[in-house]
């Protein structure tokens, strides 16, 4: 049971938890861009640390991220740095375990949907110190679940703080992954989408409207105070015909023939991994030296792909190198998954749909007459869509998503179509989502233990 956190001669807090309790829709509205705040600011420190991290590492500014400080290393460097990395961060994770006592939810989806919305503190904070030396390294993961579970971990202290029950604590723990998710991506009606389509499981003016508040006061602070830039740049869109929408319905088909695939092998990865009789530290140094291995081939496998992404989008690639990459970041994916980095796999997914998309234009442009097919950058910005609904489950954030990342409404359309499609497929094939399958396990842990503990007491 989670300690809380008593509230001594705080007139404020006591009258901001009275209206919360009675459910006053101001109050709510002002906690809510509270939790923005923070949350902007939670995720803004942890970008700053990993951009120390990787100047200290480099020895200067890197301003392309991982993939260009793997191109200024030898190859043998680029070997063993994510294994050294690896070992590290398992090292953290096993200390944590050991000595940290748990308190609360591990995961800020768990914490929302089936848990009292308590997120511990030690806990949250040696695992984002994991993640820091794992993604610092080169894994193939992203960094923003650990930005939003620290986001959401600060909305938790403050619910405590305030003395919260668990609905209103929830609440509170939502807005802050809202604002983690919008300061990440920078795109805050998918933010908002995302907690409420996912997390909460339905879309309502109870829970949507605090979330899209908060989502603002995160993008306002990140964006026109912090000035942080999207993290994607998007070319322009345009159509060759109008026909051509059946060119983005078979990507629609591969999105949702390919995701089932991709979460498959990330379910074997992580499975292949736990049979280790071998120590965390160990499991997770092996996944880095995977990584290492594969980046000595090709150094675009490192972090997260966003400038690899960036560099599909506006620049010619060879469909013989969009393949390679494509293979090798699944690959590299897998072993950081699987060994237990902490990490998210929202970007990688974007970074595969990207790379899919983009190999299928370059098959479309091989066999149908030049000027029939649009650009191949297109194809990339709808397979992102496409394969990100293939995965989530969640179309209506994913169409938003990428809409509010290219601000063109030409996108639209072909979005649509193919996320839908990919969605509609890849749910035939995979009943569950990446998220839902996390989200079962966590119902079925909680179960668990509460049965054990009821057998104990009789």
């Amino acid at each position: 049971m989670a300690t809380e956190i008593r509230i001594r001669k705080l007139g404020w807090a006591k009258g901001l938890r009275s209206r919360l309790l009675a459910d006053n829709l101001p109050a709510t509205l002002c906690a809510a861009a509270l939790m923005g705040l923070f949350g902007a600011l939670a995720t803004v420190v942890f970008r700053e640390l990993l951009g120390w991290t990787q100047m200290l590492l480099a020895g200067e500014d890197v301003p392309h991220g991982m993939v260009s400080l793997a191109r200024g290393l030898d190859p043998w460097q680029r070997l063993l740095m994510p294994a050294v990395g690896g070992a590290i961060a398992g090292v953290v994770l096993q200390m944590a375990a050991r000595w940290l006592p748990k308190r609360g939810a591990a995961d800020y989806m768990e914490a929302i949907s089936v848990g009292r919305g308590v997120i511990g503190l030690r806990q949250t904070l040696a695992r984002s110190l994991s993640s820091i030396f794992s993604i610092s390294s080169g894994a193939s993961i992203g960094r923003e679940g650990p930005m939003v579970q620290l986001a959401a971990m600060f909305s938790s202290l403050t619910g405590r703080f305030l003395l919260l029950p668990p609905r209103h604590l929830r609440l509170l723990v939502a807005c802050g992954a809202t604002a983690g998710i919008t300061s990440a991506y920078n795109a805050p009606i998918a933010g908002a989408l995302f907690i409420s389509e996912i997390v909460f499981g339905v879309i309502s003016s109870a829970t949507l409207v605090p979330l899209v508040v908060s989502s603002v006061v995160a993008n306002i602070v990140t964006r026109q105070i912090l000035h942080y830039d999207a993290v994607f740049h998007m070319p322009h869109f345009e159509f060759v015909s109008g026909w051509e929408v059946v060119n983005y319905l078979g990507l629609g088909v591969a999105a949702g023939l390919v995701a089932p695939q991709f979460l498959r092998f990330l379910d074997v990865s992580r499975a292949a991994f736990s049979r280790l009789p071998l120590p965390l530290w160990i499991r997770m140094a092996l996944g880095g030296l995977v990584v290492g291995a594969l980046s000595v081939l090709n150094p675009e496998v490192w972090g997260n792909g966003y400038s690899v992404v960036n560099s599909l989008l506006h620049n010619p690639w060879a469909w013989q190198a969009v393949a390679a990459i494509l293979l090798m970041k699944i690959l590299a994916t897998g072993a950081s998954v699987g060994s237990g980095a902490v990490g998210g796999v929202f970007t990688p997914t974007l970074f595969v749909g990207a790379a899919l998309g983009a190999l299928y234009a370059s098959g479309l442009q091989a066999v149908l007459p030049a000027g029939d097919v649009s650009a191949i950058s297109s194809y990339a910005v709808v397979g992102m869509g496409a394969l990100l609904a293939a995965t989530t489950y969640a179309p209506l954030m994913s169409i938003l998503m990428i809409f509010e990342m290219t601000l063109s409404y030409e996108v639209m359309l072909p979005l649509m179509l193919a996320c839908i499609t990919g969605y509609v497929i890849a749910h035939r094939i995979r009943p569950e989502s990446v998220y839902a399958k996390s989200l079962a396990n966590n119902r079925r842990a909680q179960q668990a233990v509460a049965e054990g503990s009821k057998n104990k007491s009789e």
